[in-house]
């Protein structure tokens, strides 16, 4: 009994507990950087000699550094400044520092002291220089600390006495990027003075770069918003006579600030008791620069006058004085004194009284030195030696007749006379500059016979300058339009590819001159009163331009239809169908019924714009509906919609984008319902092998589409976008289920591309996932954490009903949305002469187009040549050969060579325009910024690869060719 109370109590008391295996956290990995101060510190360590150390500074120079190393490694820096003997070392640590201070993330206020220390011992001028330099980008990187600001200046007014230009400067730049004119400075023996007055006492050092580093300095604080003192003009303008041209061209910018800050402060002229407004002052002096001896201080004065617009409108008009004054009197040319000596022997003759007699001597006192200096200043600015100086002048000229319609007639002269210069680029800046002005003036014969004498020239981009010239040019007598017309069809005859141009170029004249051209017509048209004269041929360019002409005149001249023949009248029904847009509507009574005009006012042919915008919006509003019916009736619906859609893009240009952009995502939305019918998915697979088929090519082409809507259009806002790449998840998730039922392989690698595209979508798009609530991708993001974790088969299967459940989403359009449009003009299509080349040989085909609405268009388009046995070249022209006629206009001149293999008769190739897309180039995707070294192996998921491809936006225009066996 007692043995067995002895077992009992050991069973109570010594009861053995086992505690349950815990499983050891796992250990996180991270991944450790080497050290970049460690790493520096040991290889200037090694370094024997200042050779070594400044190769090892180099090295590291070309390495990034983190934002949490930049401090270490720059007190390994400093450390070895204070050590290191030799001053290219030194320099080197010092430029290293200002480099690191730039560095992202990084504060520089820590180093600010340890810098200001290192200029108390430094006895190398340019290691100052380098070190203020330094302190400069300090203070750039820390705007909101007036603590160090107040430092820095201090620092920098302390080494303004220094005897190096280099440190001076460093010290100038400092004052004019940090300098504060509220706060006084303590310099010169407790003078308080401002940075303004510090600054301008270097206005004349005795080391010209320092003269322009004071300029530059103050020109910094007018860019900061502060005002400068009007005391400094006369500094200023003594400096714009100068010894050295950069301080010149400063000083021009200099006076030029000034006049615009106090354009009516009154200013006193020197040795004189006038007055004058300061802007008339400054326009004078700078004038003046127009005739520097350096041709940079003459193109910044010739710019800077032509943004003087508060000019006096005497003193504007001096600048076109061709009278070279001096001392008021005008000085005769070399051939007027010539004939005088001729005239009259070397000496007097005695038969004009006091010939030889001395001239009066004037008073330098009453001579007006505003006056001589403006006068003649764009004369001497337009007949300069440098081409670039003539430029400018034209541009200034341009800008002062643009404000002041006096003297854009009194400067036609002068721009006219540029026409005839010896380089294309001036030409060409001259006719661009008339364009402008063109509102302003009338040309007379003389004038218009100058202009039109440019039509000659080679270059096509000055033909068609003018020619865009004359568009918009106002003529004075039927005489110049009789002039106008006979150099245009000299011009078609001489370069049959400007027909286009002369074309419109006359459509603009006669709609512009219609009273001028009424007394020409019956001899521009050949009628007489009594015979019959022959009917011309309407193949001919020439006979053409005359009908362009006459017609657009006819429209604002109602008496002009009575002087045309008969077969007048049946040309204009042929021009009227095949080129409308340069014939326009005329009112003709009693022809309607025997030639079918159109006697209907162009502007009553379609819709307003309002009530063509309004049903665009009731279409998509009416789609929104298709959620309540069946799939046919929904099929139905967008079907009529789209076809609406596309009829309200042709007779509306003005939505043409928008109802193409809109028509295209429904015919998106018709496929993905097709592709999902009831009877597809749930047959077996072997059952609806042709209706699979059908499915996977409904989802490429969804593809393809999403494409065109995001890369075709521009005007795009970030919810459409949102909405074009959520159509494209539903089709990259119809591939998925449409691979997974056909085939039997693993699915992970597709799986986690799907996956990877949603995050993508769901980083993409953050701000715009509220507007998408109980979408395809909303519903997909609800489920994310189950999907990441699911089977390849399930998460197949989840996608299936999602897709199937998930509705149409709306869609919003923007204010303004174009469609990327390029038409060929040339070659035109329609010749039947085959072009025939060598074989092995090539043949250069002249390409001419037009694109609107094309953003990027030297990156984004191709030309493509597709020959007969299916061979198909892409040429990426040239950037040259683009031209910006206009905005969102651009216009395509390029050459494109052809060659092959000798064809037995010729065929046709066709040649069309493509735009280059890539999915990375989009700029939401852009936005990611580039990682640096990562502390966690976690990183942010891949975005989607990108998707190259191109897409046809021409009309394919075929042209014959004949490649002809080579002669032995």
């Amino acid at each position: 009994m007692a043995a067995h109370l002895k077992k009992r109590v050991y069973e109570e008391f010594s009861k053995v507990v086992q505690i349950p295996h815990e499983e050891a956290p796992a250990k996180k990995l991270r991944l450790s950087k080497p050290s970049k101060s460690a790493a520096l510190h040991i290889d200037l360590c090694k370094a024997t000699n200042s050779t070594d150390a400044l190769q090892y500074l180099l090295q590291f120079a070309r390495k990034p550094v983190e934002a949490e190393s930049v401090e270490g490694v720059i007190r390994i820096l400093l450390e070895h400044y204070y050590k290191e003997t030799d001053n290219s070392v030194r320099l080197k640590i010092a430029s290293l520092l200002g480099l690191l201070s730039k560095t992202q993330g990084f504060s520089p206020d820590c180093i600010v002291d340890d810098s200001i220390n290192t200029l108390s011992n430094e006895k190398s001028h340019q290691v100052l220089a380098q070190l203020m330099d330094t302190l400069l980008v300090i203070g750039t990187q820390l705007p909101e600390s007036p603590t160090v600001r107040q430092r820095l200046i201090e620092v920098a007014c302390k080494h303004l006495s220094d005897t190096y230009f280099g440190v001076r400067n460093k010290c100038l730049q400092l004052l004019g990027c940090l300098g504060i004119v509220e706060s006084p400075l303590n310099k010169d023996e407790g003078l308080v003075r401002d940075v303004q007055s510090i600054i301008s006492d270097y206005f004349g050092d005795q080391d010209p770069r320092v003269r322009t580093a004071a300029i530059k300095a103050m020109l910094q604080l007018h860019e900061r918003g502060m005002k400068i003192h009007q005391i400094i003009y006369d500094q200023a303008c003594r400096l714009l006579s100068d010894d050295y041209e950069q301080v010149r061209s400063a000083a021009v910018q200099m006076v030029w600030v000034l006049s615009q800050l106090y354009p009516e402060s009154i200013v006193p002229i020197p040795s004189s008791n006038e007055e004058i407004r300061l802007v008339d002052d400054a326009f004078g002096k700078i004038s003046h620069m127009v005739s520097d001896g350096s041709w940079m201080v003459r193109v910044q004065a010739a710019k800077t006058l032509g943004s003087m617009l508060q000019v006096s409108p005497h003193f504007l008009e001096q600048t076109l004085d061709k009278k070279l004054m001096s001392d008021l009197r005008r000085k005769r040319t070399a051939h007027e004194r010539a004939k005088e000596l001729f005239a009259s022997g070397e000496f007097s003759s005695g038969r004009k009284w006091a010939d030889d007699a001395p001239k009066e001597k004037l008073d330098t006192n009453t001579v007006n030195l505003i006056a001589s200096g403006a006068c003649g200043a764009f004369v001497h600015g337009l007949e300069d030696e440098m081409f670039e100086v003539r430029i400018a002048a034209v541009e200034a000229l341009c800008q002062l007749a643009r404000s002041s319609p006096s003297f854009a007639e009194k400067c036609l002269d002068f721009l006219v006379d540029m026409f005839n210069d010896e380089i294309e680029e001036v030409r060409l800046q001259s006719i661009h500059v008339l364009r402008e002005i063109s509102t302003h003036i009338t040309l007379r014969e003389d004038q218009l016979d100058t202009v039109l004498a440019v039509l000659e020239d080679s270059s096509r981009d000055i033909r068609e300058a003018l020619h865009e010239l004359l568009c918009y040019t106002n003529v004075s007598t039927k005489e110049c339009i009789q002039l106008a017309l006979l150099e245009l069809l000299k011009n078609l005859n001489k370069y049959p590819t400007d027909r286009n141009s002369v074309w419109k170029c006359l459509m603009f004249m006669g709609s512009r001159h219609p009273t001028l051209v009424l007394p020409l017509v019956s001899e521009l048209l050949s009628t007489h009163p009594y015979f019959d004269t022959p009917e011309p041929d309407m193949d001919d360019p020439a006979y053409i331009a005359v009908l362009v002409l006459v017609f657009n005149a006819a429209k604002s001249c109602p008496t002009m239809p009575s002087l045309f023949s008969d077969h007048t009248f049946r040309h204009y029904v042929y021009l009227r169908d095949s080129l409308s847009h340069l014939v326009p509507p005329l009112r003709l009574p009693g022809r309607k019924q025997v030639y079918g005009l159109d006697s209907v006012d162009s502007g009553s042919g379609s819709g307003s714009v309002e009530s063509a915008q309004l049903f665009l919006q009731q279409s998509l509003n009416r789609v929104s509906t298709i959620q309540n019916l069946e799939a046919p009736g929904a099929q139905d619906l967008l079907d009529f919609t789209i076809r609406d859609l596309q009829r309200l893009g042709e007779l509306q240009t003005e939505l043409a984008g928008a109802a193409d952009f809109c028509a295209t995502y429904l015919r998106c939305q018709l496929l993905l319902i097709k592709a999902l019918q009831e009877k597809l998915w749930n047959m077996a697979v072997p059952l609806c092998l042709k209706q699979n088929v059908t499915a996977t090519a409904a989802a490429q082409q969804i593809l393809e589409e999403t494409y065109k809507l995001e890369f075709l259009y521009c005007g795009l806002e970030s919810r459409q976008v949102a909405t074009i790449h959520h159509v494209r998840l539903q089709a990259k998730a119809l591939q998925l289920i449409l691979t997974a039922r056909t085939r039997l392989d693993p699915l992970i690698s597709s799986c986690e591309k799907f996956l990877q595209d949603v995050e993508s979508f769901q980083r993409l798009f953050l701000t715009e996932l509220p507007h998408l609530q109980d979408s395809f991708v909303d519903k997909l993001l609800e489920l994310m954490p189950r999907l990441s974790s699911c089977k390849p088969v399930e998460l197949v299967k989840i996608l299936q009903t999602t897709l199937r459940q998930s509705g149409l989403l709306q869609l919003k359009l923007p204010e303004q949305i174009h469609r990327a449009t390029a038409t060929i003009i040339e070659p035109t299509g329609e010749s039947d002469n085959p072009l025939r080349f060598t074989t092995g040989l090539v043949v250069a085909l002249d390409i001419d187009a037009t694109l609107e609405h094309v953003q990027d268009p030297q990156n984004s388009v191709k030309v493509q040549v597709l020959y007969p046995d299916g061979q198909s070249h892409v040429i990426h022209p040239r950037p040259g050969d683009f031209r910006k006629p206009g905005p969102n206009r651009h216009r395509l001149i390029t050459q494109v060579y052809l060659s092959h293999t000798a064809w037995t008769e010729p065929s046709q190739i066709e040649v069309r325009l493509l735009l280059a897309y890539s999915s990375s180039s989009t700029s939401l995707s852009s936005s990611a910024s580039k990682q640096g070294w990562s502390d966690s192996i976690d990183s942010i998921p891949p975005s989607e690869a990108a998707v190259e491809g191109t897409i046809p936006f021409s009309k394919p225009v075929k042209v014959y060719i004949m490649p002809k066996p080579a002669r032995r």
